[in-house]
Formats: C-alpha cells, structure tokens, sequence
C-alpha cells in the first residue's frame, strides 16, 4: 500500500527519534519549520531510553525524555513515524524525494493502553529492549515511559488462538491483524541523519567468550539490569541462575581500538564502566571490583569522578587487555597481562561486564541511500547537499555531545533548507 505525505516548502525530515533526532526535531520545529520524524523502533528515546542514568547528573531517562516527548506531542509541526524507515533517497538540496516504509504495529490509533490484550496473552517473544534478559507477552508496551503510548503486538510470535484471544479482548477494536507495511513518499528540502549507534557484537570476539557463559554480559546488559524498570527491577544478578555477584570484573575496549574489531575508541566506554561502578556500589558496598583497562578516558569535568573511584581500596584498576576468558561453573576467569608489572593475572569474579564499543547504526544502509560515510562507518555531513549527520550517527559521543550536534545540525538543516 502507498501514500503520499504531502510537505510544506522547505521541510525538514529527521531520520531516528533518539536524543539526537529529538532535539534536531524540535529544534528545527520550534523555529517555524515543517518537520517529519521517523523511527525504526515502535518507541522514541533511542538508546537513552535503555539507560539506566546518564551524564553529566547520573539523571535516569525520565529526567530528559518525557519532557521532550511532551514538547513533540504539542507541537504541530512535526508529524512523527514510528516502525519506520528509509528506503530511498532521491533528488538534491531544496527538493529531496524521500521513500519510507513503515511497518505494521498491528494496533491501531483505537489503543488507550488498557493493557486487557497482554491479559488474554499467553505466547511469549524475547524482550529485545532488555537485550534478551527477559521475555514479555508477544503483546507488549516496549517499556513504562513508551511514546508514542500504544502497545505492539508481535504477530510471529503468536498462535492463532492466541492472536483471537488478544482480539477478543480489546472493547476498543485497537487490534488489527490484517494490518500491511506501507510505503509512503516525503518531500523534504533537507535530511538530518539522526540513526544513532549499536553495541558492537560481542560474539564477534571469539575470546571473550560472550554466549558461553551466563556470568558475561555486555555494558548495556548491565544498564538493564540496574534499572528499576528493567528485568530484575534494578537489583544486579547474575542471568540465569540470579545469584547476587560477590565480585564483579569490568573488561574495558571490548572490540574497540582493535584492528580485527573496531579501530577507533568508542569514547564513553570508560565513563560507563565508572558509572556502573557506582551502580554495584549502591548495592554492594564491599564486592572486589577488577577493571582491565589499555588506557582510562575521562576528559575534562569526568577526572574528579574517575578520581573518586579509583580511591576505593575495593576497585582495582589493572592497566592490560583480558586475552581470554575462561568460564567456570559459578563465573569465570578473566586472563590478562599487567602492562606495568609485566606479571601474568588470572582473575576470578562472579560476573563479568564487557564495555562493547559503538558501531553506527546506519552503517550497512549508509551506502544504498547514497550517504557518505567514513572508514569506520560514521556519517559524513555535507552541508552544501543539504544532508546532515548528528550525535552517534556522526561520531561516537555521549549525551550531552549529541544533543549539542544536534543542535548544530537543526541549524545547519534550516540553513539548506531556505
């Protein structure tokens, strides 16, 4: 099925409604300019959603999402797609043909959030928003602060019983299996490429054993697990058999600065780990905590903080790569050199926390929608073709970094679009 969106002169499309497509969204809007937003997932809010607090405060996402998810919500300028994505780029600066596809919710518009169809649902599907830690209804709100505020319904995952369950159940009739992908076509005069970034995979680093045991997680497991809305509501066990950890190992560059991985540093990995560290901290005063580093990255306003960690006489920082990991039947133990002492250090902890690197999310696509990119995959703003890259789509950063492209991207947009 095909639709046309007809656009105002000099619209601005923003693609991926992360922190990053957000603030370019609003910015841009709250200037007097027509927007479109659209999103692969069925949720705005992007990766911050997925945190379980932020810098610079330690604020949990509430703290900046909702209220941007309120601003968007009022203002209509900005029409927003979720479940969407790009299909095709055509044309040039002041007169862009866009093609989208999005996919279908199978709930429809008539959905107040009742929740009566997660009830009458008894199949299950992997909770992809807790990165497989958990499992929800295959009907199911992604997560509690979820925007647009409607539920999915993941119709692969149903039987045919159930699928006449969920519809039954609805007095609203907000449940349409019947529901198809449509295609529809944006006219833009410029495109800001918001698409954020992935946790670099770790089953890619065959070393570090990640899948093989239950006491390897990955930095944004980790996110997941302390957060009060996450699968152990904010306590910190180890998956599987949720044994509380009695020490903990942190494995820092875990695919990034490597040659065979990711060549460039993914920069917040060092600030996350010590950001978790404080998470461990609130719940376990006295666990051992072993952090194997190549170097420790806290520029600027973060030395203090780092400063303040490494004073913990139970936090002990181990300059040297973890070459292997070996799992055991109650954890696993992490196999290093100590760069310093030279000495060979075989650790081990009851959970082990690798700091995966960023990779951009656009990065398979970038090509066939006609996007330069760089050698690590990271979108090449060119102002002068009215296409725009921001935040994590344009080059590893934290919150505050992204949100400060974004900005300047909403500018540069506006500009091209004139």
């Amino acid at each position: 099925m095909t639709e046309q969106s007809a656009s105002g002169a000099g619209a601005v499309l923003v693609v991926g409604g992360g922190i990053s497509g957000l603030t370019a969204a609003l910015e841009a809007a709250e200037v007097g300019k027509d927007v479109f937003l659209i999103e692969k997932n069925p949720y705005l809010g992007g990766r911050v959603a997925q945190l379980n607090q932020y810098f610079p405060k330690l604020c949990p996402p509430s703290c900046g999402l909702e209220i941007n998810f309120k601003r968007v919500q009022n203002n209509r300028k900005i029409r927003m797609y979720t479940m969407t994505q790009v299909k095709s780029v055509s044309g040039s600066k002041g007169s862009y043909e866009v093609t989208c596809e999005t996919l279908p919710r199978y709930v429809n518009n008539n959905c107040t959030g009742c929740g009566a169809c997660v009830e009458a649902c008894s199949d299950e599907r992997v909770d992809d928003f807790n990165f497989g830690l958990g499992k929800t209804k295959a009907v199911y709100r992604p997560h509690e602060m979820s925007f647009p505020m409607k539920y999915v319904l993941d119709k692969n995952a149903c039987s045919r019983d159930t699928l006449q369950k969920i519809k039954d159940s609805c007095k609203y009739d907000a449940i349409d299996t019947e529901m198809e992908a449509k295609t529809f076509t944006l006219n833009v005069a410029s495109v800001i490429w918001a698409t954020g970034w992935n946790p670099y995979d770790p089953t890619k680093m065959t070393n570090l054993k990640y899948g093989q045991s239950n006491a390897i997680i990955t930095n944004m497991q980790m996110e997941r697990l302390a957060a009060p809305n996450g699968p152990t509501n904010g306590q910190i066990l180890r998956p599987g058999d949720n044994v509380e950890p009695k020490s903990f190992g942190f494995v820092q560059c875990a695919g990034s600065r490597d040659e065979n991985h990711l060549e460039f540093c993914s920069y917040i990995c060092c600030m996350a780990t010590m950001k978790q560290i404080t998470y461990i901290r609130e719940r376990y005063p006295e666990a051992p905590i072993y952090v194997f580093y190549i170097d420790l990255r806290t520029p600027g306003k973060y030395e203090k903080f780092r400063e303040k960690l490494m004073a913990d006489k139970n936090t002990h920082f181990i300059k040297g790569k973890v070459a292997d990991i070996i799992p055991e039947a109650d954890g696993v133990t992490l196999v290093a050199e100590n760069a310093v002492t030279g000495d060979k250090v075989q650790q081990k902890v009851d959970l082990c926390i690798l700091a995966t690197g960023m990779e951009p999310a656009i990065k398979a696509q970038a090509s066939g929608l006609g996007l330069e990119v760089d050698s690590n995959g990271f979108v090449v703003s060119n102002a002068d073709k009215g296409m725009i890259s921001a935040g994590c789509a344009k080059k590893a950063a934290d919150v505050v970094t992204s949100a400060q492209s974004a900005t300047a991207a909403a500018l540069k947009a506006i500009q091209a679009a004139k």
